[in-house]
């Protein structure tokens, strides 16, 4: 039977204070996903809108979210992933797009301020719950937006940034990338080693999704807080892929006090959508050598659809979530997993049975149907993860 630790009931205890005594939730999905906190680690909405803009305060045509659906699916705490594209390392500007992104949930809170609120601490999360609205909390993927100064760690944390992701699809100045075959770096750079040190001192959370193993491990070793893997899964479902969690990671992660939040792509989840989503990155990156297009051409996204109309791709379902989650339990325990989604990141390779922000209840509801207790599924949607934000705001310098 699975139990609360006196440190978690003692977290819990405070965000309920702070929130506001709710209601003990009854044993239904939909009031679950309503009256408990959940927090997603990893959502894209930022990148999104500079590709295609829509108005998220209200319902959209397109994309993952909007505020009708997180409300509908009981979201509380939506990480805006502010997404550094890896051709950045090279051109720079990293910094200025970073920015611009920034600037923009800035302004979705402001013109919606009656149903977000950015959220820059563990306390602005149980202010804004408390107030009824959705938190808009944001993490940096890839550390190529700092432009190679480790200043910028500060001026990102001035501007909310609470988590970076070190490296994205290309091995960078901090980190190599496990989705690169070039790794120069061995793992971590000796600035990617002072990075974990100043995002200790400032209280930012360490990202070690998308790191090569090596790069991972050292992270866990340098970093004195808990640290997160903000939207990967369980490696056992899908052997050979390192851009998910072995068994050995998650196991570490758990020593530290971390946590894996699982990621919902398909091709995350089974091995067989996994071999499948590689067989049509392969093709579109030949496509693309071949006729020297940009990845976001017409051409490219005509190519895309054609292949995967010929080459239909097998997608996971909602079990398939529920297994990761079941493993890292298994391997770590309850209370080192969480959500990473991915919603606006892995575009038409969601599950079957979570597509958007508003299925968060069908989650719940496997959970329950899993066994989980509802101590459990709190840790699970947030808690989890709060906890080591929290402590990784206690351990800052100066805290």
């Amino acid at each position: 039977m699975r139990t609360m630790t006196p440190a978690l009931a003692l977290l819990a205890a405070s965000l309920t204070t702070a929130c506001g005594d709710k209601p003990a939730p009854p044993q239904d999905a939909s009031d679950i996903a309503t009256k408990t906190l959940i927090v997603d680690t990893h959502i894209d909405v930022p990148y999104r809108l500079t590709e295609e803009y829509e108005d998220v305060t209200e319902a959209t045509a397109k994309g993952d979210f909007d505020y009708p659906r997180a409300r509908a699916g009981g979201l509380d705490v939506a990480f805006m992933s502010i997404y550094i594209p890896a051709e950045y390392f090279e051109s720079g500007g990293g910094r200025k797009l970073a920015d611009e992104m920034i600037d923009e949930i800035e302004s979705i809170a402001a013109r919606a301020s009656d149903r977000f609120a950015v959220a820059h601490s563990t306390a602005d999360v149980a202010s804004n719950f408390a107030a009824g609205k959705i938190s808009l909390a944001l993490g940096m993927e890839n550390g190529t937006g700092l432009d190679g100064d480790l200043a910028n760690l500060d001026h990102f944390y001035a501007r909310g940034i609470r988590y970076i992701t070190l490296a994205h699809s290309k091995s960078n100045r901090l980190s190599d990338s496990s989705y690169d075959e070039n790794r120069p770096l061995g793992g971590l750079s000796p600035l990617g080693r002072e990075a974990v040190a100043r995002m200790n001192a400032l209280g930012m959370m360490i990202d070690i999704s998308h790191l090569t193993d090596a790069a991972a491990m050292q992270v866990l070793e340098l970093s004195t807080a808990p640290v997160i893997a903000s939207h990967s899964s369980a490696r056992k479902f899908t052997p050979g892929f390192e851009r998910n969690m072995d068994d050995d990671l998650i196991r570490a992660l758990a020593r530290n006090g971390g946590v894996v939040q699982i990621n919902f792509g398909s091709a995350f989840l089974t091995a067989e959508s996994n071999r499948a989503f590689m067989r049509y990155w392969d093709a579109q990156e030949a496509f693309i050598e071949e006729h020297g297009y940009a990845d976001d051409s017409p051409e490219v996204e005509a190519f895309g659809k054609q292949y995967k109309a010929e080459n239909p791709i097998p997608l996971a379902t909602l079990d398939d979530v529920l297994d990761h989650i079941d493993h890292v339990v298994a391997i770590a325990g309850i209370d080192h997993v969480g959500i990473g989604s991915d919603f606006d990141g892995v575009g038409d390779s969601l599950p079957e049975g979570l597509k958007d922000v508003s299925d968060y209840p069908g989650l719940v509801a496997g959970l329950l149907n899993r066994g989980y207790s509802l101590p459990d599924i709190e840790k699970i949607c947030g808690a989890n993860v709060m906890r080591v934000w929290r402590d990784v705001e206690s351990r800052a310098a100066g805290s």
